[in-house]
């Protein structure tokens, strides 16, 4: 009975009805707010998309067909904009994304039709359509993903052919279905066989395998038209050699365009970040020169974090790299971290737990200031910002209720009311990506491990699950997809590694002559500080 006896606080539950009742007009309005952009963006793709496609039939006053292309516009554009709402929802979350890919389609489409009416009746018009469709392909494949890619390439390359429009110049120009086979072809070689972009010569070897594919379907399209007898097959292999041209050399001009695709879409390719993993780097030289201590402990979570990623399908570079800048917040103050010390006395002795925590806490907050600083893709911000989450730091929080307690079993009056554990907590965010989690777990198990007096392989699995159980409970893995499933093989693979590197060495023998050692001093009393 007394569960439903319990007494409730009035205004406690008015402020719970305002809140229930808030949360849906605000979700409603942030709702409609982006059906408006994404209505006025799809708005202006249309009108814009068809005055590009119908320029020259807009001064002869054939309004007609520009009506009738506005319609396949508005068609094309509304099933492409169904695509995004189920499979690609999270650019329409954000308008400057979708922006961007918009203005892939528009700048194209321009580049297209000014090549189209600058070559007036040239036979080999049709292969402007070809260039700009690989260039489209290889685009969306680095900003986004393969599947991605292969759909808005694809409806690129039906835009693309009505850019090219019905221009009768000879027998062996491609036109219609045969063109945007062609098309399709070079869009699906580039998309199937570019992943990632890890050396300069990756782009070079696309381009080479589409110009391969398109060649070989443009000859067997032409070659088709003729009913196999063409009337000059030197024509047609030439016709055909002109849209592989077009393809290479659009995955040329990808080359010189990386870094303005990077910086446009925001994102860091396998080769940026490689750049970004030597040491040589202004960032890594620093924190390698001020905190040798942390410097040294990153280059040992990039490894055990790449490790855990590959074993899961993530990206192993990105784990790698992004664990070597995580903690450059620490740069600031390195001697109040216990892997900087280097034997010399602890600074937090002299310090309150409330002032140690603010200390160590702060390098969050300082490792991002730096990376803006330094201009390091964003990508790797989420490292900094996430490698602690919402955790506990836990020494000086037990301390600090150490002190409190001690205060009132000596009789004294204890000051104020016991610490919470949400003032010794990092402010966060959590992790939001797999990776970030991975190099979160990583971070917190290489130091558990360290201070183990005896490194076997059962007691390191012990302390890795031990500590991704604490931060699976402590919903530190809440914002991330990641699995149970998937946490097991990070486990594994973690576990491996540090073991492997934690192992132990055989003692080497002592001369009968030698010296004896000094006497051992007295073991320290543990440090309370969090790497």
């Amino acid at each position: 009975m007394g569960l439903f006896n319990r007494k409730t606080n009035p205004r406690r539950d008015q402020v719970r009805r305002n809140i229930s009742s808030g949360r849906p007009a605000r979700i409603s309005a942030l709702a409609n707010r982006e059906a408006v952009i994404s209505m006025l963006l799809w708005l202006g793709f249309v009108v814009a998309c068809t005055a590009i496609l119908s320029y020259e039939m807009i001064d002869p006053g054939r309004y007609r067909v520009v009506l009738a292309m506005l319609a396949v516009v508005a068609f094309l554009s509304t099933g492409g904009g169904f695509y995004l709402y189920h499979h690609a929802n999270r650019i329409l979350h954000h308008p400057a994304r979708a922006l961007s890919l918009i203005g892939v389609f528009l700048v194209l489409l321009a580049a297209l039709k000014i090549a189209v009416l600058s070559s007036g009746t040239s036979r080999w018009t049709p292969s402007w359509g070809t260039g700009t469709a690989v260039v489209a392909a290889i685009v969306f494949v680095i900003a986004y993903d393969q599947r991605f890619a292969m759909a808005m390439a694809t409806l690129y390359a039906i835009f693309a052919c009505l850019g090219v429009g019905p221009r009768p110049a000879g027998g062996y120009q491609l036109q219609g279905i045969g063109l945007f086979l062609t098309m399709v072809s070079g869009v699906a070689t580039c998309c199937f066989s570019l992943r990632e972009i890890r050396t300069r010569m990756k782009l070079l070897e696309v381009s080479a395998m589409a110009a391969a594919a398109v060649f070989l379907m443009a000859f067997a399209v032409v070659y088709l038209n003729f009913l196999g007898e063409p009337q000059d097959l030197v024509l047609v292999v030439w016709a055909a050699g002109h849209h592989a041209l077009a393809a290479f050399l659009g995955g040329l001009l990808i080359q010189s365009l990386l870094p303005l695709i990077e910086k446009t879409f925001r994102i860091a390719t396998s080769m940026t970040l490689l750049d970004y993993s030597d040491a040589n780097q202004p960032l890594l030289r620093k924190l390698a020169m001020e905190a040798p201590g942390t410097f040294s402990h990153s280059l040992l979570i990039g490894s055990i974090a790449e490790a855990a990623a590959e074993a899961i399908g993530c990206n192993g570079l990105l784990c790698r790299v992004g664990a070597y800048y995580h903690d450059i917040g620490k740069i600031n103050k390195p001697k109040y971290f216990v892997e900087n010390e280097m034997g010399s006395a602890s600074k937090h002795k002299e310090l309150s737990p409330a002032m140690s925590q603010l200390i160590i806490v702060s390098h969050v907050k300082d490792g991002v200031e730096m990376a803006r600083e330094y201009g390091l893709p964003n990508v790797l911000h989420q490292f900094i910002e996430t490698h602690h989450g919402t955790t506990l730091v836990e020494p000086f929080y037990h301390q600090a209720r150490k002190m409190h307690e001690d205060s009132d079993g000596a009789g004294k009056k204890p000051r104020g009311a016991p610490p919470s554990e949400s003032e010794f907590r990092y402010a966060g965010p959590r992790p939001k990506t797999k990776e970030a989690a991975i190099i979160m777990l990583a971070d917190a198990v290489e130091g558990a491990t360290r201070s183990l007096s005896e490194v076997t392989l059962a007691k390191v699995e012990i302390v890795v699950h031990n500590i991704a159980m604490k931060r699976l409970q402590d919903g530190q893995f809440d914002e991330c997809d990641l699995t149970l499933r998937e946490l097991s093989g990070i486990e594994v693979s973690m576990s491996k590694s540090l073991a492997a590197h934690y192992h132990g060495r055989i003692a080497y023998p002592t001369p009968a002559d030698a010296p004896l050692p000094p006497p051992s001093p007295k073991p320290a009393a543990p440090k309370m500080v969090e790497t």
